[in-house]
């Protein structure tokens, strides 16, 4: 056979990972109901996407939450499944299954607080953290990002830019029916919300890049690795304006550690040149900090 009409075969997950994976996504699906029907639902604040256009059917037609959770996220289902595989289509039918009947039996539960302050705060990070959970191992609990996806392949908007005007817009519509003053507390339950998501995905320990340009390279990549006991890898570079040749240290950390790290710089070569950068993911390599002696 020809090697270049040979496909790749799909590998299946071991079990102890697809059960790690739906572990996880049924606490996250479970602390976006919780969210939901503790602390926003009683207080009439909504999140963005397909959530908040069912809380605003819900209290219109006075249908359960979950029904509309689950029948709204129907049909982005299927475009899931035909444009981003299997795996995350049935990730996300989990995941939306859970949120919808947690949503269901959390009801006739009696909210925690009164105070829609409170509630905005703790609702938007309860429910972040469940969202990040879900779409950190693989899954999602709202269609509206995945018209995104399709939307930016056709436009000239980012997927970041169509999802704020969706959510723009149906936050917005709170204000109509719950009020304005609910409204501009959904919008600090989204925004909480959305930050805690982005923390929940990355992880408290986020890791950063380190570049540091310096004559006194090979002392500052010693100290480095002796003293933070990080890995570190020496590039070649060249001066945009005198065509020198210089050497650049590069090398990963956790953001725990950047101070220390930019003493060493300093003690070492206080005109050195040193950028930091935040990365998202870090995997292979020699990025597991060795031992300090």
């Amino acid at each position: 056979m020809d090697q270049a009409t040979t496909k790749t075969s799909h590998h299946k997950l071991p079990i102890s990972k697809l059960l790690r994976r739906a572990l996880f996504i049924l606490i996250g699906a479970t602390l976006v109901s919780v969210g939901l029907e503790i602390f926003l639902v009683p207080n009439q604040i909504i999140d963005g996407g397909i959530v908040g256009i069912s809380i605003i059917a819900s209290h219109l037609t006075g249908i359960k939450l979950g029904v509309f959770l689950f029948v709204l996220n129907l049909p982005f289902l299927l475009i899931g499944y035909k444009h981003m595989g299997k795996t995350f289509a049935i990730s996300t039918l989990f995941g939306v299954t859970v949120m919808s009947i947690g949503t269901s039996l959390l009801h006739p539960v009696s909210s925690l607080t009164d105070d829609p302050l409170l509630a905005a705060v703790f609702g938007g990070i309860i429910l972040g953290i469940g969202v990040g959970l879900v779409l950190r191992y693989g899954g999602s609990l709202d269609g509206t990002e995945i018209v995104a996806v399709l939307m930016n392949k056709k436009s000239p908007f980012s997927v970041g830019e169509i999802v704020m005007f969706m959510n723009l817009f149906i936050l917005s519509s709170a204000g109509f029916v719950f009020g304005w003053n609910h409204a501009m507390y959904s919008l600090i339950a989204y925004y909480i919300a959305f930050k805690m998501i982005d923390l929940t995905i990355d992880g408290f320990q986020e890791s950063k890049s380190v570049w540091i340009i310096s004559d006194n390279y090979k002392e500052i990549g010693d100290a480095i690795s002796a003293r933070l006991g990080r890995g570190i890898t020496y590039l070649k570079g060249e001066g945009g304006y005198s065509g020198d040749d210089k050497k650049v240290v590069f090398c990963v950390i956790t953001r725990l550690e950047e101070a220390k790290l930019k003493l060493i710089v300093e003690e070492l070569d206080p005109s050195a040149f040193l950028a930091v950068g935040n990365i998202h993911d870090v995997r292979g390599g020699q990025f597991k900090k060795s031992a300090i002696h």
